[in-house]
């Protein structure tokens, strides 16, 4: 028997069943071609909404308290506007910082980031003064004011630090870091396999995209502008100017080059050389309209405060003013810290006479930490002839300088109108003095016993970075070269911007009359 052939439909007869279908299967038919096309749309527009949030977002992490916000809150220093912060603080994303002592061990004098000074405090994983914030899609590191404003006191080689908040940080070797943070980037090891797989080993696990990412953008931009800032900051990274050490920084060379674009290589090496002790933070409130910094070149709180911050890398751009005003408003009435260590009464009671009649003129006395200003020349500038201390900070503030620090901030309410350049070096209240060693705007004293000695008898070398208290003559003690691994840095007053010169003030009194100053000093 012949078998049948199975029908194939001709296109005749499938365009008729096609007009026989009923109008509700031609619904539901359209219905589904708008829900797949939907679905599609979809599909990508997600996925690029999620990358756009991503990339847009900028949410730091917050803090409620007051001192962990001052040590660890942002005030805007992380990178903004490209993949690291070119006008600013050097640092690469959170991934990328937290594996660099990894990636290049042997730039470091010990240990990781302790080994340059800086702090930590146990169930916090950045230093202090370090935070961070989501921005450009990554995590962004950046530097706040506890940086500068963090130091530890020890009463012996065997006791644990006491941290304190708004204290000069003497420990914290600022331009040794920079130079790692530069040296380390450009170095060969800093690729992106090696990074990816220190980043792994640290407990990150990036994903694909992240991964991917950090191969074709974030890895080759931080070489790039890590290459423009050295450029930038060659001369003051370099070998031509001496050294900062542990506790100082140039205040306003950086700033040149970083902010304002300078090519450093044109200015004197003179100007270039001006390395100055980090400042106290605590009790600002009584300072208002003094002459501040350490040229007394602004009177403006909120001007010092905006100025600093884009020294610690903030623009004009990425400031954070909420989060800054909050640091600002705390440190206006934080208090000087008390002095830990036993008082003589009787001693103290003799050196306030004395310190009456030879100091109080110019430095107010005890009472500066209740906002009671004594003395008509506190605050106030003293001329550089007359005080005699070292020239190079007050020579690297420029009137040039002073001009372009205007143009920041324009048309809006914190544009600059104080700035000014001044004749000398500004005669600073002592609230909290004996947690501010070494002294002078340099550091160039280790001691306040020491600076009521004439400049001949002052140490010329002395170790900084040492946080063991001399009780005695109040400061840190300054001949220890060594503890374990750690080696301070030496400071030799006979280098350029180094010099104890200066301040002879009280320098004839007999030596019972300087230790009764002295004591009395302990309780400011």
């Amino acid at each position: 028997m012949k078998q049948e052939q199975p029908h194939t439909k001709t296109s005749t007869e499938t365009l008729t069943d096609a007009t026989h279908e009923s109008p509700v299967d031609r619904h539901q038919t359209k219905q589904r071609r708008k829900l797949l096309i939907a679905l599609a749309v979809l599909a990508v527009l997600i996925p690029l909404a999620l990358i756009a949030h991503r990339f847009r977002a900028d949410v730091p992490v917050d803090y409620e308290n007051p001192v962990e916000h001052f040590k660890w809150g942002s005030i805007g220093s992380e990178p903004g506007g490209s993949l690291v912060n070119a006008a600013g603080g050097l640092l690469p994303p959170y991934e990328i910082f937290r594996v660099l002592p990894q990636v290049c061990p042997d730039m470091l004098p010990g240990e990781g980031y302790a080994s340059l000074g800086f702090l930590f405090e146990n169930g916090h994983e950045m230093p202090i003064g370090v935070s961070r914030r989501q921005r450009l899609g990554f995590d962004q590191v950046g530097l706040n004011c506890a940086v500068c404003h963090t130091g530890t006191v020890r009463a012996s080689p065997d006791d644990e630090p006491q941290i304190l908040v708004g204290m000069p940080s003497h420990q914290l070797a600022l331009q040794d870091f920079f130079r790692f943070v530069l040296d380390c980037t450009l170095d060969p090891r800093f690729d992106a396999d090696n990074l990816l797989g220190k980043i792994a080993q640290a407990g990150t696990d990036l994903n694909a995209f992240d991964r991917f990412l950090f191969r074709l953008a974030v890895i080759p931009r931080t070489r790039e502008q890590t290459l423009q800032l050295q450029r930038q900051l060659r001369l003051i990274m370099g070998d031509e100017v001496t050294a900062w050490g542990p506790g100082r920084v140039d205040t306003f060379n950086p700033y040149k080059g970083m902010q304002f674009n300078w090519q450093l290589e044109r200015l004197p090496i003179a100007e270039l050389t001006a390395a100055s002790d980090f400042p106290s933070l605590w009790n600002q409130k009584p300072r208002e309209g003094m002459d501040l910094h350490w040229d007394g070149n602004n009177s403006s709180l909120m001007e010092r405060n905006l100025s600093a911050s884009l020294g610690a890398g903030v623009t004009p751009v990425t400031i954070d003013h909420e989060r800054l005003t909050r640091v600002r408003e705390w440190v206006y009435e934080l208090p000087p810290p008390e002095y830990p260590f036993p008082i003589d009464r009787d001693l103290v009671s003799r050196g306030e006479a004395i310190y009456r009649v030879h100091c109080v003129a110019c430095h107010a006395d005890h009472r500066f930490k209740e906002g009671i200003v004594t003395g008509d020349r506190v605050g106030k500038v003293e001329k550089l002839a007359d005080v005699g201390t070292d020239p190079y900070r007050l020579s690297s503030y420029t009137e040039v300088f002073a001009a372009n620090q205007y143009t920041l901030y324009p048309d809006s309410e914190y544009r600059f109108t104080h700035f000014k350049k001044t004749d000398g070096y500004a005669n600073q209240p002592l609230d909290g003095i004996w947690a501010r060693a070494p002294y002078l705007h340099n550091g160039s004293v280790p001691t306040l016993r020491a600076l009521l000695d004439p400049p001949e008898e002052r140490p010329t070398v002395f170790y900084r970075g040492y946080d063991v208290f001399d009780q005695d003559d109040v400061g840190f003690v300054w001949n220890v070269r060594r503890e374990g691994s750690r080696e301070y840095f030496r400071y030799d007053t006979r280098l350029p911007s180094n010099s104890n010169s200066g301040h002879q003030w009280g320098t004839d009194l007999p030596d019972a009359d300087k230790a009764a100053i002295v004591e009395y000093m302990k309780t400011f």
